[in-house]
């Protein structure tokens, strides 16, 4: 498997257990449909979905995570989180999320979660 790959694997499972820490409860991990995928799908109490885009970095050069979400892949998102609550039939409060993981040597530096990062047109 390529070294990105596996990066990001480690991001998506520091994520995870940094949300569970928080009291999340996490309903998917990889969520796909079609060709859209979201990282994390969890519930933050009992009423509130949230779609949570994971970014992993093996270093601090390629700028902050919300700039790797544009426009294209919040529409694609959005689309996917869709198809996630018809599945479900939810139609109540839902938000995206970004976390954003800095590993070094494979050992978590940062984790920075951006709530409310985003909500598509």
């Amino acid at each position: 498997m390529p070294n990105h790959i596996d990066t990001g694997k480690r991001g998506e499972a520091c994520a995870a257990e940094f949300l569970e820490g928080k009291g999340w409860r996490i309903a998917e991990r990889n969520f796909r449909a079609g060709r859209g995928e979201i990282d994390i799908i969890a519930w933050a109490g009992e009423r509130l979905l949230v779609f949570v885009e994971v970014k992993t970095r093996s270093g601090d050069g390629y700028g902050g995570p919300e700039e790797a979400v544009d426009a294209r892949k919040q529409d694609l998102l959005a689309r996917t989180a869709g198809i996630y609550m018809e599945q479900i039939n939810y139609d109540w409060e839902i938000r995206f999320d970004i976390i954003a993981v800095l590993l070094r040597k494979n050992t978590v530096v940062e984790i920075r979660h951006v709530e409310d990062a985003f909500f598509p047109t």
